[in-house]
């Protein structure tokens, strides 16, 4: 019998139902990616590390969400680009319009026995961040929906502008 710690991640099967979700719903799925030496995406277009994804059918070509990599062609400023993410490197998913989705645990940089962070598996990219190891739990923050009887604001939030998504719950 498998326990919790020998078991897959949750997280591929969560972006799965998450693209399920916003593609049955008429909606366009973002990813946000932790953009280091292990993804493979444009870096023009990386900024402060992470860079996100328009994952919907119109955008891709080729899509697959396996448990380990998220790849796909896409075109970027006309260049056909082949996209292909590590799972963990996953941050957020999305649905543009509305910014409902979910986040992950971001990645923390990996530290050595002596405390210190190991410099050993530094990028060689020098706009990207250092190689990471997935974060323990309690990295996320739930978001009220609006409709929840907190002191909420009447109107609703504008759409994400390329920032790094909010967690949402979806009903």
């Amino acid at each position: 019998m498998m326990n919790a710690l020998e078991s897959s991640s949750t997280r591929p099967y969560l972006i799965r139902a998450l693209y399920e979700w916003c593609t049955d719903n008429a909606l366009t799925p973002y990813i946000a990616v932790l953009a280091d030496d292990t993804v493979q995406v444009p870096r023009e277009y990386v900024q402060n590390g992470e860079i996100v994804l328009n994952i919907s059918f119109d955008a891709t070509s080729g899509l697959k969400l396996g448990n380990e990599f998220v790849e796909f062609k896409a075109r970027f400023g006309g260049v056909p680009r082949d996209i292909m993410v590590p799972m963990d490197r996953v941050i957020a998913i999305y649905a543009r319009e509305n910014g409902q989705g979910m986040a992950f645990p971001v990645p923390v940089p990996q530290v050595a026995d002596d405390g210190v962070a190991d410099d050993a598996d530094a990028p060689a990219h020098p706009d990207a961040p250092p190689v990471v190891e997935a974060a323990p739990r309690g990295g996320m923050q739930l978001v009220p929906s609006a409709d929840s009887d907190d002191d909420q604001p009447t109107d609703p939030p504008p759409p994400p502008q390329r920032q790094r998504p909010a967690l949402k719950r979806i009903k």
